[in-house]
């Protein structure tokens, strides 16, 4: 009969400790924002700024 209540403790303290984990995570902003990361790895890179030197090899015709 010890064991019943002493594994009932252990089981509140561990879903305890992973309520005031998951409360921190959200008071600290690790969900806001949602949808960008998901969706990051579908966007093109932006495509660098064309410089106005022209290649080595090209002439001024």
């Amino acid at each position: 009969m010890y064991i019943i209540f002493l594994m009932i403790a252990v089981s509140v303290t561990v879903a305890g400790a992973f309520l005031g984990a998951f409360l921190w995570a959200v008071r600290s902003g690790q969900y806001d924002d949602d949808y960008t990361p998901a969706v990051r790895m579908l966007f093109d890179n932006e495509v660098p700024a064309k410089s106005s030197k022209k290649p080595k090899g090209e002439s001024a015709a």
